[in-house]
């Protein structure tokens, strides 16, 4: 009996413990990571990186491949990411319930290959990422420049970052108005090497990789770097990535 009887407190001092380790949470987000044609390498390491922030930073992580979250109660999500995932693999439904999940307050962050999605097959979303990618050039090293050292997403990042990315091309069909933190400096790198029978060139010398702006009631943070699984293990990567979150999901943190 006595046996027994301390296995349960020992069992009943595990689950308070585990408990109020949930308690300390700062806050819940949302990661959708769907495997894709280009993308579906990063899948298990981004997951593995983030789950890893989540417990350093206090905040809780639920990270899926299912857009059937989507049917469930958003709003007990601070932020929703769409990692390499664009907005087309939700239904109509779906979408229709993310939208009222920003009118509400609700806040996204969208990176990489999420900011690709067929012109006009979801104009709402267009206008959340903020600009509309156009084609871009193979993956090569350039150099990345902070233009807003205020902003959580580049405290870890030097003046000049050496990074190696797909540097998307966009125009602005809807004028959507964006803070950049970051641009491309294509003078690091060829914006017309591209693959044969298409035709690539730069947008000079203002070009966002990296951005924010408020959609209906909510933030949004925007960042087109991340193409490929390597990435999501290199510190200062992810110290972009998490800047990006906690501006995302509590709205602090840019430098007055």
């Amino acid at each position: 009996m006595r046996k027994i009887l301390s296995a349960c407190l020992a069992l009943a001092a595990l689950l308070l413990c585990a408990a109020g380790a949930r308690a300390d949470d700062q806050y819940k987000i949302l990661v959708l990571a769907m495997p894709g044609k280009y993308h579906y390498e990063y899948i298990p390491i981004a997951r593995e990186s983030l789950e890893k922030q989540a417990k350093l930073h206090a905040f809780e992580l639920v990270y899926t491949h299912r857009p059937e979250v989507f049917d469930g109660d958003l709003s007990q999500y601070a932020m929703v990411m769409f990692l390499n995932t664009p907005g087309e693999e939700l239904s109509e439904p779906r979408r229709r319930k993310f939208e009222q999940y920003m009118r509400n307050g609700g806040n996204a962050m969208l990176v990489h290959r999420a900011l690709i999605i067929p012109p006009n097959t979801w104009p709402w979303f267009e206008k959340l990422i903020g600009r509309r990618v156009g084609n871009h050039p193979m993956l090569q090293t350039g150099v990345a420049e902070v233009v807003d050292k205020t902003f959580p997403a580049t405290f870890g990042l030097p003046a000049r970052w050496l990074w190696s990315d797909e540097w998307y091309v966009f125009d602005n069909p809807y004028d959507i108005k964006i803070t950049p933190v970051l641009n491309v400096d294509e003078s690091t790198y060829d914006p017309t090497k591209i693959w044969p029978g298409q035709v690539a060139k730069g947008m000079g010398k203002e070009h966002p990789v990296a951005w924010y702006h408020q959609v209906e009631k909510g933030r949004v943070f925007v960042t087109a770097l991340g193409h490929n699984g390597e990435m999501y293990k290199d510190p200062q990567y992810l110290s972009h990535l998490m800047g990006g979150i906690y501006w995302t999901a509590t709205g602090r943190g840019i430098q007055r």
